[in-house]
């Protein structure tokens, strides 16, 4: 929407409860440092609240707006040899909201976002500006408009349920009860984590057809699927998890399946129609689709196990591959994880006590998290920063500017040691 002279660029809205906005909220501290592709001013802030930010030009401004705050410290020391910024000034606005004014030194393209508390820091709005100038020589535009990014969508499948109540354990345990439990802690966890929400299946003690899973997952447009049971079998001493991908012979079965049916199919393969498509093209986008599909499903199935070893003994040690229906999405990267063998009596136990449930969640969570913090969607949220190292940086000094941890930097970017060089390209974890 455009306005003489104003440029309505982003409104960044979180809602919070009535009583923070009863009380004035304030802002602890104004943090601002320059990076070689942004420079990025954050605000330090007690509680979640709404925010404005727009341009205004001749001269060139960013004007943002925090409803009903006011600042309670200083300003940062601005270096006037700032590439960006001239000045920081602030004022009131409708007496109660704080307006905090950037003059500019060119123009620029800003980009704000609200960051949740984590270990170091607490509720944060953050503005992002990128030189203007820059960006329109590199990527010529008529006008500049701000790249919506999304959340990480994982759907969470609870096995069985209504009148399917799966598996049962000595002591009268049913699958369905415990998986939908499990599934509801996962999904907890994952909406508490930046840049991810989940969809459940699932949410209740109902029934729903196998591929109406798959469908329902589909409609959620998922990035990753993931179904969650309770093992069982005629030896109760059998016992740990497993994790399973699709078989090659089900993926096979299926791309039949999705080729016979492909007139009915609007979207089928990533948003590509192939109802106009012959059959040997056809064929090939579904190979390619499933091909790729297969080798994310493994490897986010890889990592999963992995977290669940660490909580305990696993049925098998590697994962495992079966022809499962509700891991035959075309396009949906899906896992399919028997957290225990409710058969055996001490499992059936565990799987009873909600901690154990929630160490579950987290070990399953745990696996999700570090397969979209090495392969997020180029879309998401979860699209890590990148930091060019100057001369004389340290590892130390670049984990407390993003915000983040010498052991996240080094695990992100596969780090032995905190030795860097001049030169060398930094992933930065996402939200930081």
């Amino acid at each position: 929407m455009r306005f003489s002279l104003l440029i309505f660029l982003n409104v960044g809205m979180l809602l919070a409860p009535l009583g923070v906005f009863a009380d004035r909220a304030q802002v602890n501290s104004v943090r601002l440092w320059t990076a070689p592709e942004r420079t990025r001013v954050v605000f330090d802030v007690n509680a979640p609240q709404a925010h404005e930010i727009f341009l205004l030009q001749q001269p060139a401004r960013v004007v943002i707006d925090l409803h009903n705050t006011r600042l309670s410290s200083a300003l940062p020391a601005l270096n006037s040899g700032h590439a960006l910024i001239k000045k920081i000034r602030t004022g009131v606005k409708n007496g109660q909201d704080l307006r905090v004014v950037l003059d500019l030194k060119t123009a620029v393209k800003p980009r704000s976002f609200v960051l949740k508390p984590n270990e170091k820091y607490g509720h944060r709005l953050v503005v992002d500006l990128h030189d203007g100038i820059r960006s329109k020589r590199q990527h010529p535009s008529p006008a500049w408009k701000p790249v919506n990014k999304r959340d990480v969508v994982v759907a969470i499948d609870a096995g069985h349920g209504g009148e399917d109540p799966g598996a049962h354990g000595v002591r009268g345990t049913l699958e369905k009860d415990v998986v939908l439990s499990i599934a509801r802690r996962l999904a907890r966890l994952i909406d508490q984590a930046p840049g991810m929400k989940s969809f459940l299946v699932r949410d209740g003690d109902y029934y729903i057809g196998l591929r109406r899973r798959v469908k329902k997952a589909r409609r959620a447009r998922a990035d990753l699927l993931i179904s969650i049971h309770a093992d069982a079998f005629k030896d109760a001493s059998v016992r740990g998890s497993s994790v399973f991908t699709l078989s090659r012979k089900g993926a096979s079965g299926e791309t039949a399946r999705w080729l016979a049916a492909r007139e009915n199919a609007a979207d089928l393969v990533g948003g590509v129609s192939l109802d106009d498509k012959d059959d040997l093209l056809a064929k090939v986008l579904l190979d390619l689709s499933l091909t790729a599909k297969q080798s994310a499903s493994t490897d986010v199935a890889r990592k999963v196990l992995r977290n669940l070893r660490r909580l305990g003994p696993v049925h098998q040690k590697s994962v495992q591959k079966a022809g499962f229906v509700v891991l035959r999405s075309p396009d949906i990267p899906s896992i399919l994880v028997e957290t225990a063998f409710i058969s055996n009596p001490s499992e059936e136990r565990k799987l009873q006590h909600v901690d154990y449930q929630q160490r579950l969640a987290r070990s399953i969570f745990r696996g999700v998290k570090d397969y979209f913090s090495i392969n997020p969607p180029p879309d998401s949220l979860l699209v890590s920063n990148k930091h060019v190292i100057s001369s004389g940086e340290t590892l130390s000094e670049i984990a407390q500017v993003y915000g983040t941890t010498l052991r996240q930097l080094r695990s992100l970017n596969s780090l032995k040691s905190s030795r860097i060089r001049a030169g060398q390209v930094l992933q930065i974890p996402a939200g930081s």
